[in-house]
């Protein structure tokens, strides 16, 4: 017994099948896809972890005796 009731052999069947049907190259490019658009989702989820660390940072300068400052108020009093 394989993965959930599926036998090693019928894996290597389906594999086969959709080799037949679709092609090594065609899965070699839904492949390298795949892998860009993972990596990409990887770097742009650092980079937003990036920017909420350096706005935490900028709101923990901003803080004054407990207090926030900001910025729509100050507009607000001018």
């Amino acid at each position: 017994m394989g993965f959930g009731g599926i036998s090693i052999w019928q894996l290597l069947i389906i594999l086969a099948i959709v080799l037949v049907l679709f092609g090594t190259k065609r899965l070699r490019n839904i492949g390298s896809d795949l892998g860009g658009a993972f990596k990409g989702f990887k770097s742009a989820m650092k980079d937003d972890k990036k920017d909420d660390s350096e706005k935490l940072e900028q709101a923990d300068e901003k803080v004054i005796d407990g207090e926030t400052v900001r910025e729509e108020n100050k507009d607000n009093n001018k």
